[in-house]
């Protein structure tokens, strides 16, 4: 758990400030006047208490739908009970269960002026709240704390009062008339004999040191209680906190966003770098495929000559290529190398290669010229034959001339479509 500063402003306007470490919250000694800047920069929440005399500390019953509606409605539920008109007054409330909250009133002025003060020393609190809810409350109990020439008093979980030493005991018997005192503990931080005071004390501390140090204790312990009514965080806590609304604390969530924006800084430049990684990857790509493009061009003017640079500019090398097969095999004409050769396969396939062999062939204007070596002629005149028998196909012998090993023979094969 992140270090607590927790400081207390007196009404004069000075200044003590203590910090609480560690998970258990160990408080250190209070220290008068400002904390130091290392101290500031290692605090995870700084808490400041402020005088509970400029604070009215109130409850009202409210119906309200939402937080906004809730704070619109706060100064005329307690309009009855304020001296200054509403426009310079400032509100807050707890954010208790029901329809009761707890509710602190602020002169505008005053806040902006301890704000002010607290700024201009470098301390930008998170919670800020009058110095008596920081006393134990609640569970049928009051509290009192004395210092030299100052009382602060505290009656319930939302009721409280500061005076001078020689008001006390007017005020407790006035709570006392009212019946609005529960039994009353007395922490007394003065070096003087206790006080007599005109009411029921359940118990007296007299002569006691450190007033701030006893504050951050009883500020745990009332965190922790039912009631809760301080700024923690912590799901089920009650919460009160002077500055809310206009005057709320932004500069965690401020430090937060700074980090966000560098975090979507980064995003950016990451897709920005992928995006620029895929344009070179495009563009080297377009490269590649254009020399593709030029060696198989190189490649097609090669193998035809025949093909001229307007062709080439005009149709694909693919293109080019799938032309020139159809033509070979004959596409829509009515005959083709490739279609002759497949129809007369069969037939020269069933003889072995020991009667006829195949010498070499010659295609010309949609003429097969064969030559075959054969056994005899009447062996020519057979393979003719059979290749007259191929539908669409016409063949002549137009040469037999004997040898000592077989007849060479030529036979003209005309094909036309079947």
């Amino acid at each position: 758990m992140p270090d607590r500063l927790l400081l207390r402003l007196s009404p004069d306007g000075g200044l003590t400030w203590l910090r609480q470490a560690g998970a258990a919250r160990v408080a250190s000694a209070s220290a008068p006047g400002l904390p130091p800047a290392s101290a500031l920069e290692s605090a995870g929440e700084i808490v400041v208490l402020v005088p509970s005399e400029d604070v009215l500390l109130t409850e009202a019953k409210l119906s309200a739908r939402n937080r906004a509606q809730l704070l619109q409605a706060l100064p005329y539920a307690v309009e009855d009970q304020l001296l200054a008109p509403v426009e310079e007054l400032h509100f807050a409330a707890s954010s208790g269960n029901g329809d009761q909250v707890g509710v602190a009133v602020v002169a505008r002025a005053k806040l902006r002026a301890w704000l002010d003060t607290l700024g201009a020393a470098g301390i930008r609190p998170d919670i800020l709240i009058p110095d008596a809810l920081a006393l134990p409350a609640g569970q049928g109990r009051a509290s009192a704390l004395i210092e030299e020439g100052r009382a602060v008093v505290r009656l319930a979980a939302w009721s409280s009062f500061a005076c001078t030493l020689a008001e006390l005991p007017g005020w407790l018997a006035q709570a006392q008339a009212a019946n609005a005192l529960a039994p009353l503990t007395v922490h007394d931080f003065r070096a003087a004999p206790a006080l007599a005071l005109p009411v029921p004390v359940a118990g007296y501390q007299d002569r006691q040191r450190d007033p701030l140090a006893f504050l951050a204790a009883a500020f745990d312990d009332t965190a922790s209680s039912s009631s809760r009514p301080w700024a923690g965080r912590g799901p089920g806590r009650e919460t009160i906190n002077l500055l809310e609304g206009e005057f709320t604390a932004r500069h965690r969530a401020a430090r937060g966003a700074r980090w966000w924006r560098i975090a979507a800084a980064l995003a950016a430049a990451v897709v920005v770098l992928a995006i620029a990684n895929l344009g070179f990857d495009v563009l080297r790509l377009s490269r590649a495929s254009a020399r593709m493009d030029t060696l198989a061009q190189e490649a097609v003017h090669k193998a035809f000559p025949d093909i001229d640079a307007a062709q080439l500019a005009r149709l694909s090398p693919e293109q080019l290529m799938r032309g020139r097969l159809d033509r070979l095999r004959g596409g829509a004409e009515s005959s083709g190398l490739l279609r002759v050769l497949a129809q007369i396969a069969p037939v020269l396939g069933t003889n072995s290669p020991t009667l006829i062999q195949t010498r070499g062939m010659e295609y010309r204007n949609g003429t097969l010229e064969l030559a075959l070596r054969t056994r005899d002629v009447a062996m020519l005149d057979s393979v003719r034959e059979r290749l007259a028998t191929v539908p669409g196909l016409k063949a002549e012998v137009t040469a037999a001339n004997p040898g000592a090993d077989g007849v060479d023979g030529r036979i003209r094969i005309n094909g036309s479509a079947p």
